[in-house]
């Protein structure tokens, strides 16, 4: 690109600073314009759930770079304003404030919003989400006044929110509509792990069932499920999983599939545009087709890939996922796709509170799950990244050597580790 380019970054969570960061770490030297819809510079999100609402964590540690960072690298910020329209043949971004920013490169990392919980009494006072900074400043004040907290779906934040609570010493019911926590991303033998711990620090767990309306006048005090129980409650979260941020792609007339479709190059069909993060459906190798990623890692990555597409150093996108989730004393790390398993075995006790699970589909090593013990991530990674050639019985199996196979493997295949 021209020295007088002009990229445009549409979001400033995650994936949109890696981009423009890298832009700069990459070489370029034209200008960069970031615009984030929140009034405050990006910063980092998997703390809100945890040590930020816990006020383990105060807002310097949150910022993924101080506000000076961005004026050295001559990252222009346009906070708390938002893109309202793209005109792909004047190639220029309209404004909320109506202004337009012509763009040469476009970068949407719109991200993705909450999926809206829609039962009477989701709008009662008390009743709250969880994504944004905004959301966790409302909510640390009202956890430390809570007694009774319903959390409403049990993935990764309802569930790290869950275990905060109880260890403040609230009463927490955790209502799920699926029969298994975390479901849609882990394995059963994990999922019935974290059923016991939660279980075992004091939340009751609620598996198949619904919400029929949130109760109270004005303010919450309870919520009613599907089978007619009615629990009491002053303070609700509602955390059902995540909807990409799509519309402003598709009103351009860019393709959508659970995501803005890109290809390996993390390209539209327009090569112009690009999309990273949450909001990208991209091809990949570990999904046995294309998939959308709602993780740090995935952020990160895509924002280095496209920042060396964006100039002239293109290298097809196939990185190794990973996610982590961090929960009182128990820390699951996830290598891979454990999606779609036919076979999984245990490498360690369950009863020890550490242990792995490692997936397999038709033979083959498609992820692993860690529980407290880091190693076995770190070194399954590694295998991934290559054919793991990894067996089954040889997983399960505590004498088998799993670092000196991976160093093997890395060497034979020249896989950098």
């Amino acid at each position: 690109m021209k020295p007088s380019s002009t990229v445009v970054i549409v979001g400033a969570g995650q994936a949109g600073f890696q981009t423009a960061a890298s832009l700069r770490q990459a070489g370029f030297d034209g200008r960069i314009v970031l615009v984030g819809d929140e009034p405050c510079i990006p910063y980092d999100r998997p703390p809100l759930s945890k040590s930020y609402i816990a006020g383990e964590t105060g807002l310097d540690g949150l910022w993924l770079r101080p506000e000076t960072f961005y004026q050295k690298e001559r990252i222009e910020l346009e906070l708390g304003e938002s893109v309202t329209a793209i005109d792909r043949q004047m190639r220029h971004v309209s404004l909320a404030s109506g202004r337009k920013l012509a763009y040469d490169r476009l970068v949407l990392a719109t991200g993705a919003r909450l999926r809206p919980l829609s039962v009477r009494g989701a709008e009662l006072d008390g009743v709250l989400p969880l994504r944004t900074l905004a959301d966790a400043d409302a909510l640390r004040p009202r956890l430390t006044e809570a007694r009774d907290a319903v959390v409403i779906g049990a993935g990764f934040i309802g569930l790290e929110f869950a275990a905060v609570a109880r260890k403040a010493g609230v009463r927490v019911h955790i209502i799920e509509m699926t029969q298994r926590p975390m479901g849609r991303v882990v394995s059963e033998e994990t999922s019935r792990f974290y059923t016991r711990a939660h279980r075992g620090w004091g939340s009751e767990i609620l598996l198949g069932t619904g919400v029929a309306r949130i109760l109270g006048n004005g303010r919450v005090s309870g919520v009613e499920t599907s089978d007619g129980r009615r629990l009491p409650a002053d303070l609700v979260l509602i955390g059902i999983g995540v909807l990409p941020n799509t519309e402003i792609a598709a009103a351009a007339g860019l393709a959508i599939d659970n995501g803005i479709v890109v290809d390996q190059n993390l390209a539209t069909a327009d090569p112009t545009i690009f999309a990273v993060g949450d909001c990208a459906n991209f091809p990949s190798r570990f999904a046995a087709g294309r998939c959308r990623l709602e993780s740090v890692q995935n952020a990160v990555d895509q924002g280095h890939a496209v920042a060396a597409a964006i100039v002239g150093k293109s290298i097809p996108y196939d990185k190794v996922p990973w996610f982590w989730t961090d929960q009182a004393d128990l820390k699951l790390q996830i290598a891979g796709n454990t999606v779609g398993y036919d076979r999984a075995v245990l490498r360690g006790d369950p009863e020890s509170r550490s242990f792995s699970v490692f997936c397999f589909r038709d033979g083959s090593l498609t992820g692993v799950e860690s529980i407290n013990r880091p190693t076995d991530h770190v070194i399954t990674r590694r295998l991934l990244l290559a054919n793991p050639c990894l067996s089954p019985e040889q997983a399960a199996d505590p004498d088998f050597d799993l670092r000196g196979h991976a160093t093997s493997l890395s060497r034979r295949e020249g896989v950098q580790t």
